[in-house]
């Protein structure tokens, strides 16, 4: 009896491998194309505002839930916590990482953008009433207000707006709080463990709809703005995106490297987020599911939990790259001459103004109007040069923002000696646990 036991469980396959057509990364790359062609051939199809809906309904259906991931991961992540100084420890070792980094990035854009003057020749006609609201954003978002906007009027009103930063001050306060209550706040830490697994339940469910949002939001982009929108801007387009690539094969490589990991298998990894960002143009999109990831990979629930969502607002290595690198551009458009202390200011304001204006709509344009204005008020029109082809560098710089923060936080795990070396080499591998990560895919 005992010999036909063990003959059928010898014979009977772990699990069944799934039809490849069945994973999210396959649908979501199919929906991108097919996407793209509906916007090329049929743009008055494309522009449909339902069409649009797909995209923007499925972005608020991830953020609906962002606020409650984020909650949970650290609040549990701190309140597991015995040691107190712990939290400050990680906290200053993500926001060194994040400067120096960061930093690298702004460099690189400065780099390339004076070895490839792509910009010189075009001879655009800036146009200041184009971008004149998010000249006016940047102007009114100064430090302090960044500052003093951390602090929410009301937890309800932080929850209800989706302000990242704002939950995380309240989830790290009331983590404390329970970590401090010692053994009896056991039923809140369970209670909220609980939580967060309903919470992932929901993500799971929402990621089905992942290939029609991507689909809406490629089909408009397309339609609205069309290939013919690159014009002879398109070198700015392929520039930055090889400039990101350089990043983050060169300086994000060389870092996962010394790590111990490769930055190939990482971007393997995360096929689906990053599939999901493109289609999206949004990083945040794919929170949730690279938080979970994350766990999945190695890193402990209260590095996931405090670098992800910090990262969000203070490691933008896309935002970096894309603000250097088109000030730059702007200047050699409208023929004028940055010096070298010029650009040096540059690279400073940029670092205060990707922090600065994180949170607010359009970031993006509004960091850069923020650098032009102090570097050189006169460039400042200019960012109607680059208007048009935006939406075409969000998708880049969502993307190079997202894998930033996922090697951040390996970093920090490792850094911090909370890397579990084992399930990051078997989810590199592609055998991560059904539990983790493999159950995150499965039901989705």
């Amino acid at each position: 009896m005992s010999t036909m036991t063990l003959h059928v469980e010898a014979g009977t396959p772990a699990r069944a491998r799934k039809a490849f057509y069945k994973t999210l990364y396959v649908q979501v790359l199919f929906a991108i194309v097919v996407g793209g062609l509906l916007g090329w051939l049929e743009p008055q199809i494309a522009t449909n505002e339902w069409i649009k809906a797909l995209g923007d309904g499925f972005i608020k259906l991830i953020k609906m839930v962002i606020g409650p991931i984020i909650f949970c991961t650290v609040v549990s992540g701190i309140a597991h916590i015995q040691d107190a100084k712990k939290v400050g420890r990680v906290g200053v070792k993500a926001l060194l990482y994040f400067e120096v980094v960061s930093t690298f990035a702004l460099v690189i854009g400065l780099v390339v953008g004076n070895l490839f003057q792509v910009g010189h020749g075009i001879g655009a006609q800036a146009n200041a009433q184009a971008v004149a609201s998010y000249a006016k954003q940047a102007g009114e978002h100064r430090t302090v207000d960044f500052v003093l906007g951390i602090i929410p009027d009301s937890v309800v009103g932080a929850f209800a707006r989706g302000d990242i930063l704002q939950i995380l001050l309240f989830s790290i306060l009331f983590g404390f709080a329970l970590m401090l209550l010692g053994d009896r706040g056991h039923g809140v830490r369970t209670l909220i463990d609980e939580l967060a697994q309903g919470v992932f339940g929901v993500i799971a469910i929402v990621m089905k709809a992942a290939p029609f949002g991507a689909f809406g939001a490629m089909a408009y982009t397309i339609g609205k703005f069309g290939p013919a929108a690159l014009g002879n801007l398109a070198g700015l387009v392929g520039l930055f995106y090889m400039t990101a690539a350089l990043f983050v094969f060169v300086v994000l490589g060389t870092i996962a490297r010394i790590a111990g990991f490769r930055i190939v298998r990482f971007l393997a990894y995360i096929k689906d987020e990053l599939l999901i960002v493109l289609g999206t143009s949004s990083s945040e999109s794919a929170l949730p599911q690279l938080m979970r990831k994350l766990e999945a990979l190695g890193c402990s629930k209260s590095v996931v939990g405090l670098v992800v969502p910090t990262g969000y607002s203070f490691n933008l290595d896309g935002t970096n790259i894309y603000m250097t690198l088109a000030t730059l551009f702007i200047a050699q458009a409208m023929g004028v001459e940055l010096s070298y202390g010029d650009q040096l200011t540059i690279l400073l304001v940029a670092m205060l103004t990707s922090k600065g204006a994180s949170g607010v709509t359009g970031a993006g344009f509004v960091t850069l109007a923020a650098t032009l204005s102090v570097v050189n008020p006169v460039l400042v029109p200019g960012m109607a040069i680059v208007f048009s082809i935006d939406k075409f560098m969000s998708e880049c710089r969502a993307l190079t923002n997202i894998v930033g923060n996922g090697v951040a936080c390996i970093v920090v795990s490792w850094w911090e000696g909370e890397l579990d070396r084992g399930k990051l080499r078997d989810a590199m591998a592609g055998k991560a646990p059904a539990s983790d990560a493999g159950a995150m895919r499965e039901a989705v």
